[in-house]
Order: C-alpha cells, then structure tokens, then sequence
C-alpha cells in the first residue's frame, strides 16, 4: 500500500503541472495581476511566468513519462517549496496581487492558495520514496481522486465550476440581506464600506445591481455586482479586507461573465478629499 501510494503521486502532480504550466501559456498577461513585478521588475514579470510554465512543463513530462528517476520527484520538491515561498511572499509585500498559479482568478492570495502550495510540496515529498512507476502502482491510484478534490476545493480558479453555483443556488433560497456571511460584520457594514470607496466610485458607471453577491474567505469579504463593460455582461467584485476599514484598502476587479478574464482593474486609487 505505502509503495503503491507513493509511487501513484508522479501522475497527480504531473496533471497538476500540466494545467498550472497550460494556464500560464494561455494568458501570460496574468503575470502583471502576481507579485512578480514587484519581485523582478515589470518589464520582466511576462517573462519571468512564461520561464516557470515552461520549468513546470518539463518537470511535469519527467513525471508522466519513463524512465522513472528519484530526481524528477526531488525537483519537484523544489519547485513546490519556490511557490510556497513566492506566494508568502505575496501576501506579505503585496496582499493584492493574485495568485497566477493556474488560471484567471481576481483573488488576492490567500490561505487556500498557501494550502494548495504546501499540499503539492507534502505530495512531492511522498513521491520521493517511490521505488516504482506510477503505471505499477496498482488499484491504489484510485486514492489520488480524493487527492484530486482536495486541490480543486483550495483552488480559486475552479470556483466558478463548482462553488459558484452553490452559492447562486442559496441565494435563490434566502435573500442576501437575510444575514450575515460572517460573524465578523454586517453586511450592511460591509457595503457602507464599499459606497464611500475610492473602488466603488471608479466603477459605479458600470454596474447594473445591488449586491449580487457574497462571501467571506480568509482575511477578505468579497461583494459581486452585475456590470457591463464595453458592451460586455460582466461581474464587478469588490475585495474588502476585514483588519482595515479604510475606504483606501477596498479593491475592486470588472471580470467578464463568460470566460472570466480580468477587464478592468483600478491599480491606483485615490484618496477621498
């Protein structure tokens, strides 16, 4: 069991690389919405992601094709324990940049993106001890489906799929304003904060409801409106962070509704008065 377990984890952590390496080919401009340009320089952030898909790519086919070396497993490792790093990095000097890990996703850096980091570098860690091919590993493998749903639920660019629609469908059966998301304050609160923001001010042409939307994960609530920029269905999400009560600290990213790519974000806001 242990050796099978072991040895199933090359290919989890080759598909996983896979789709983080495919979805920072697809839109490498995601790289200015990460801390990479605070960490290398702007006119190298492109560059920079497109090197770490690339890393990723490789190391991902070392994994999924033979010969089987211990090597590819330790590279891993390092690879996984660069991103925990990165993304601390992040939420300390730059708490809202996003990710870039996988996909499109207006979220600043959070816990669930720290979890995802160091569960790839614990799996690595496991697949250093396999002494055989992930193809022999046997019924075991069947194991990495409950691996497979740990990752999808600590990733935020997969929310749309799955933890969207079950926030749509409790909304269909309680009013937002029937409570609160959190203990921490009222929503009301919360959208009094978001009114007087320099955020709220830089878009308010463009959206088209009240609240739509709510939800609380780590240090941030987040409030989605319906929008329409250029003539395109749209989501306008505000990220309010619950320790700063600043109008300043609100953020605010115009997301399109269909494919989810970033339209508009405010990277420098005023100061009221």
């Amino acid at each position: 069991m242990g050796t099978g377990f072991a040895a199933a984890q090359p290919l989890l952590i080759g598909l996983l690389l896979l789709w983080s390496s495919y979805g920072k080919f697809a839109d490498p401009k995601q790289a200015e919405r990460t801390a990479l340009p605070r960490l290398v320089g702007e006119s190298r952030a492109i560059t920079a992601y497109r090197t770490v898909a690339g890393i990723e790519a490789l190391v991902a086919l070392a994994l999924l094709l033979p010969p089987v070396w211990t090597v590819e497993a330790i590279t891993t490792v390092v690879l996984a324990a660069g991103f925990t790093g990165f993304l601390i990095y992040s939420k300390v000097v730059v708490p809202e940049a996003s990710c870039g890990c996988a996909g499109k996703s207006a979220k600043p850096v959070g816990r669930r993106a720290i979890a995802r980091a160091l569960l790839l570098l614990a799996t690595a860690a496991v697949a250093t001890t396999a002494t055989i091919a992930w193809w022999s590993a046997g019924p075991v493998i069947a194991v990495l489906v409950v691996e497979a749903a740990a990752f999808v639920m600590l990733s935020a660019e997969l929310d749309r799929y799955w933890l969207l629609p079950i926030r749509r469908f409790r909304i269909r059966l309680s009013h937002p304003y029937a409570g609160t998301a959190s203990d921490t304050a009222p929503l009301a609160a919360t959208q009094r904060r978001v009114l007087l923001s320099p955020a709220y001010r830089a878009v308010d042409g463009l959206l088209h409801s009240d609240i739509h939307d709510y939800w609380d994960d780590d240090d941030w609530r987040y409030l989605s409106y319906v929008a329409r920029y250029d003539g395109r269905r749209a989501t306008a999400v505000f990220a309010v962070p619950h320790q700063d009560s600043t109008p300043e600290s609100v953020r605010v990213a115009v997301v399109d509704e269909a494919s989810g790519m970033t339209l508009y974000r405010p990277m420098v806001l005023g100061v009221a008065g």
